[in-house]
């Protein structure tokens, strides 16, 4: 008799395969061309599988979008999810674990910052990220004159510039690498550091 947990490991397996598929077939194509038939055929599923899960193509596609956005969100709270307090300065590039999320949805990632496949996904990611600041992390030193909502925004867009460069650069550099360099980022204070110029 099959229990509960072999289905869904079946149904995990099942979803995972039709969502590598349509990846794959949106590097190839615009979404608009790909059919079911290809999707499963890639899958090596048959049609009916398909509509056990799904109605639409567009249904696996958001499937897909939520099932990213939930990682990085959990992702995203990591380094401080058991904390009162968040202290940059105490943070450990161990913890910051929003590289990982992208390294492991690699071809999802690849594939909306090479092709602009989803070309509203980058707003979606920035937005995201802006909420969780905006209403999970409030900046302790309110002596200082910085809109709260500036603030989110230039930290939002500085995590997704970090993560554009690093999937253009074919993943160059290790997810721990990057949490390192994250880190000496936020740690260092422009307001007291030096730059040489190039002149004119």
């Amino acid at each position: 008799m099959i229990n509960n947990k072999e289905i869904d490991k079946r149904i995990k397996r099942t979803k995972k395969a039709f969502q590598e598929a349509l990846l794959s077939l949106m590097q190839e194509k615009d979404f608009k061309a790909i059919t079911i038939t290809s999707i499963v055929q890639l899958a090596d599923y048959n049609r009916g599988t398909f509509y056990k899960h799904y109605r639409y193509k567009e249904d696996l596609l958001h499937e897909i979008i939520e099932d990213v956005i939930s990682d990085l969100i959990v992702s995203y709270r990591e380094p401080y999810k058991e904390m009162e307090t968040l202290k940059v300065s105490s943070l450990t590039s161990s913890a910051v674990k929003i590289f990982q999320h992208v390294r492991e949805h690699a071809d999802f990632y690849s594939l909306i910052i090479r092709s602009n496949a989803l070309p509203g996904f980058y707003k979606r990611i920035s937005n995201e990220l802006k909420k969780l600041s905006l209403q999970e992390l409030t900046y302790v030193k309110s002596e200082l004159n910085i809109d709260p909502d500036l603030h989110a925004s230039y930290q939002s867009y500085a995590i997704l510039g970090m993560i554009v460069e690093w999937v253009e650069n074919s993943f160059k550099f290790s997810p721990e690498y990057m949490a390192e360099q994250l880190l000496e980022i936020l740690h260092f204070t422009p307001a007291e550091g030096e730059y040489r110029t190039t002149g004119r």
